[in-house]
């Protein structure tokens, strides 16, 4: 029984190891540079970020919105 526990807490001290080592060049690699590029937004950033957002949101709406209208009412012309 001892023999069983020592196998699994050997293969949970090598999978932590393996995922320590992953997490740990995980900034030295390709994404560093944005990592350290990242930072909070401010308020203003964060209120230009939604508006600009919401504007987008509202346009594709709008546009579904008048293809459902074409759609739905100009078969009848033709």
């Amino acid at each position: 029984m001892t023999t069983e526990g020592a196998t699994v807490e050997e293969k949970a001290q090598d999978m932590q190891d393996g995922l320590e080592s992953k997490i740990g060049s995980f900034g030295k690699g390709k994404y560093g540079r944005i990592l350290q590029m990242a930072h909070t937004p401010d308020k203003e950033e964060y209120l230009k970020t939604s508006k600009v957002s919401a504007i987008g949101i509202i346009i594709l709406g709008a546009l579904g919105f008048a293809i459902m209208w074409i759609m739905t009412y100009l078969p009848d012309y033709f």
